[in-house]
């Protein structure tokens, strides 16, 4: 974010970014003229993506006008999931994006820290001790002394009222912040880039879920109306507020709008104590900033001069008003009242800047062909001197004039830089702790996501004055039904080597096939060999083989025969390819949804390998999608062939054939249809099948819930989140626990998150609890594991995170999982050996 800042200073560039060419409407225009006379900062803080109050935020961005950011201390990696099956880093970056989008819609902006969401913490004791307290103090710090807020307000209360350990301590780490960012030697590394700063107010969002009496009157309180209705925007803040909540779409935070009066409460905690208004006690006027008092009559004339039907005509008056904010010194009000008015310009003049490239990803070394689209839409005449681009090595002087709408369109065809960094989210470019991410550049820190990977610098004259504005390199395509798309230009790796599987179970000594499926990315051919990196005791056949790929775009599948050490190990994988003596060794996942821009992450090419004595029963298993998990493909290692139903195949002749049937997390909150086949799959229980039900919450489910179990079970939002939590087995010869594999405490070492979540709290007598657990200091739980008879087969439920140690090749849990969906086998077997005297 610093780095950005410096620009701002140094060349009074725009980034275009974050809202790719999109033009305002002169409604949005005449609103951000009046945000120009009004210099006040406002940091709302919380732990998670989703905590932020979309309403206040609406609100003070675009009532108040003032710069309002969101500070999430985490990026909601420990979430759960709604919309598709991708967990922690993942998920994290879902989540990221989700926010964007949020501010996009809201007008705030977004800060991170490094701290990672490692699932739900019961206390800010064990939240800190995971983050490293003082490392993510540092980060909130940084972030306070580079936006310099002059309010400050906390989503949570610092205590156990906030309800998650994360949530407390995010309203911890910003109360000492507070009383720490104008202290020079908190953190003085920052200091010569940052200085220090003072926030001069305090407050706690407070939340009625803690305060169910709290009303305006309440001594302390300062009210806030939200709810506003704005005419330039068309909404209610309300309404606002609730299309930027519902971007947190993996969450299932779609909202709907309301209209009329919304009260929010903000309690006083630190600094000023304000009465009536949070912005009582600050300046947020021109005279803030020295000699800057001028410049408000001047945007004060601006904005009653203002033509809707011909926004051009205040251009004039903005390079007045730019040419004041130059002559400041250099500060934040200059930098960011500065980028505000050369915006406000280039939408004045509808200036359209676009540059895209002719492939979405480029390696390093390659040539890439830049298409330009500069159209001048106002009757003002506007020249383009320089357009630039260091990654490109591209300096280009031009005497080009933009007028009468007529677009000047060029293309260049250049070298990318071979030292271009690879594109995939800063954070996760090196491995990283449970609760801290790792970032080198600390300047990082803070930024929500990466800078586009290739930016152009078009500089325009207009009036006798030089603008800069930065342009990033993008792809654009149509699509035949959603229209025209588009996704930024990333710059990757020459080839990607994904593996066939990123968990692969060895229950025996017999080898088994793993594939990889390399990729070319570049222009060029590419010629080499592909080898695995084995740990000790494994090899492969061939040790290693020939690949080449002529185009971009190319791929081809290599199979390599993996045979398995002859002890229980869990170890790693890793494929890598040497293409004229380099050695490329990294995945690409893609994550696509409509919401946000497709994302690219760069693993290492790598696999976990699981070798383990399993024994399992059945061959043919059948699985309910629910919010998405990757149960089929555990369960796929483990040696089963699985049918991913549909609903309308949920039949009593399909269920027949099943082995087992489960039911993939939240199948009971997602599934609108589970109500009309879950006597189907109660019948397949009676009849002598078994069913896996994975948690679900109480809330929001679409079944009755005295309809999914054949007895009385009520959902509560117990859950034990310390993975190492001690395990007591309650039923040990219990089938379930006892075949095909025989399941001890030793099988629970080793998980990762958390033990389970939501379980049930009360069951009827006919179910089996088989295992007790609980978190430091509280009672056993009993419900994470339930087993019934049902007639001739079993009903089991489970909160139990086994979405979560699948995939993350956790032997206990496959173990465990096999025994699960072996019951109607395991028992009809133990019944035909008792029967036959064996």
């Amino acid at each position: 974010m610093m780095r950005i800042v410096i620009l701002f200073v140094l060349t009074a560039s725009v980034s275009s970014f974050s809202q790719n060419t999109s033009q305002p409407n002169a409604a949005e225009i005449k609103l951000r003229l009046k945000k120009l006379n009004f210099l006040g900062t406002v940091l709302y803080v919380a732990a998670h993506p989703d905590d932020e109050n979309t309403r206040a935020i609406a609100y003070l961005s675009n009532e108040r006008l003032a710069t309002t950011g969101y500070l999430s201390m985490t990026r909601g990696d420990g979430g759960q999931n709604l919309i598709g099956p991708e967990i922690r880093d993942q998920l994290g970056l879902i989540r990221t994006q989700e926010l964007l989008a949020a501010r996009r819609v809201d007008g705030g902006h977004q800060f991170f820290t490094r701290a990672n969401d490692f699932g739900y913490s019961k206390n800010d004791a064990e939240t800190f001790r995971i983050w490293n307290k003082k490392e993510i103090l540092s980060d909130v710090v940084q972030v306070i002394r580079k936006f310099q807020p002059d309010i400050i307000l906390t989503r949570f209360p610092p205590d156990a009222r906030a309800g998650h350990g994360h949530h407390t301590a995010s309203a911890v780490l910003a109360q000492e912040a507070f009383d720490l960012t104008n202290n020079p030697a908190a953190f003085p590394d920052q200091l010569s880039t940052l200085g220090v700063w003072q926030v001069k107010g305090l407050y706690t969002n407070t939340g009625r879920w803690w305060n169910t009496d709290i009303d305006q009157n309440t001594p302390g309180i300062v009210a806030m109306d939200v709810g506003v209705y704005n005419p330039l925007i068309g909404q209610s803040y309300s309404e606002m507020a609730a299309v930027s909540r519902t971007q947190h779409k993996s969450q299932g935070f779609g909202s709907s709008g309301s209209r009329g009066e919304e009260l929010e409460f903000f309690e006083f905690v630190k600094g000023y104590h304000a009465r009536k208004d949070i912005f009582e006690t600050v300046n947020t006027t021109w005279s803030r900033v020295d000699g800057g008092s001028k410049i408000e009559p001047l945007v004060e004339k601006l904005i009653a001069e203002y033509n809707e039907e011909n926004p051009s005509a205040s251009v004039a008056m903005l390079l007045k008003v730019r040419t004041e904010i130059l002559g400041l010194k250099d500060g934040i009000w200059k930098t960011r009242k500065l980028k505000e008015v050369n915006r406000l310009i280039k939408d004045c003049l509808g200036l359209y800047l676009e540059i895209k490239a002719d492939n979405y990803y480029l390696a390093p070394g390659e040539k890439v062909e830049s298409t330009f689209e500069l159209v001048n839409r106002a009757n003002l005449a506007l020249k383009v001197k320089r357009i630039t681009a260091s990654a490109l090595s591209y300096d280009s002087m031009l005497e080009t004039s933009l007028v009468d709408n007529k677009p000047f369109r060029l293309t260049t065809r250049k070298t990318l830089q071979a030292n271009t960094p690879y594109s995939d989210p800063y954070w996760l470019q090196e491995s990283h702790s449970l609760g801290l991410f790792t970032v080198k550049d600390k300047l990082l820190i803070g930024k929500p996501e990466n800078d586009p990977a290739i930016q152009f610098q078009i500089q325009v004259e207009l009036s006798g004055e030089l603008l800069t504005y930065t342009v990033p390199l993008i792809y654009k395509w149509t699509d035949p039904v959603k229209g025209e798309l588009w996704r930024p230009v990333e710059v990757v790796p020459a080839m990607s080597l994904n593996l066939s599987e990123s968990v692969v179970v060895f229950s025996d000594a017999t080898p088994k096939s793993v594939s990889v499926l390399a990729k070319s990315h570049s222009g060029k051919k590419l010629k080499g060999e592909i080898l695995l990196d084995l740990p000790k005791g494994w090899r492969s056949e061939p040790s290693r083989q020939p690949f080449e790929l002529a185009n971009r775009g190319d791929e081809k599948s290599i199979s390599f025969t993996v045979f398995p050490s002859n002890e229980e190990t869990t170890s790693a994988l890793k494929a890598k390819a040497i293409v004229d003596g380099q050695t490329l060794n990294q995945s690409m996942q893609i994550i696509s949804y409509d919401h946000f821009p497709i994302q690219t992450l760069l693993p290492p090419a790598e696999a976990k390998l699981v070798r383990i004595d399993l024994k399992k029963a059945g061959g043919l298993i059948g699985y309910i999608e629910g919010a998405g998990d990757q149960i089929p493909a555990a369960l796929r290692n483990m040696g089963y062939e699985v049918f991913e139903m549909k609903n309308d195949e949920v039949t009593p002749e399909n269920l027949a054939k099943m082995d087992a049937v489960v039911l993939g997390i939240r199948a009971l909150n997602t599934n609108e249809r589970i109500q009309f086949f879950m006597p189907d799959l109660l019948d397949y229980v009676k009849k002598g099948g078994t069913m896996i039900v994975q948690y679900n919450t109480n809330s929001r489910m679409e079944i009755d819930k005295d309809k999914f179990s054949p007895y009385p079970l009520t959902l509560s939002r117990d859950r034990v989140t310390d993975e190492d939590s001690e395990v007591k087995i309650l039923k040990p010869n219990h089938v379930a626990l006892s075949a095909p594999n025989k399941i001890t405490t030793k099988d629970f070492e080793g998980w990762v998150q958390e033990r389970g979540l939501y379980f049930p709290n009360q069951w009827d007598s006919k179910f089996e609890a088989l295992i007790a657990i609980n978190d430091p200091g509280e009672e056993m739980s009993e419900g994470s594991l339930l087993v019934a008879k049902y007639g001739e087969g079993n009903y089991v439920y489970t909160g139990l995170s086994f979405f979560r140690e699948l995939p993350e090749g956790v032997p206990g849990a496959y173990k465990l999982f096999a025994n699960l969906v072996s019951l109607s086998k395991t028992q009809k077997l133990t019944n035909q050996k008792i029967k036959s005297g064996k």
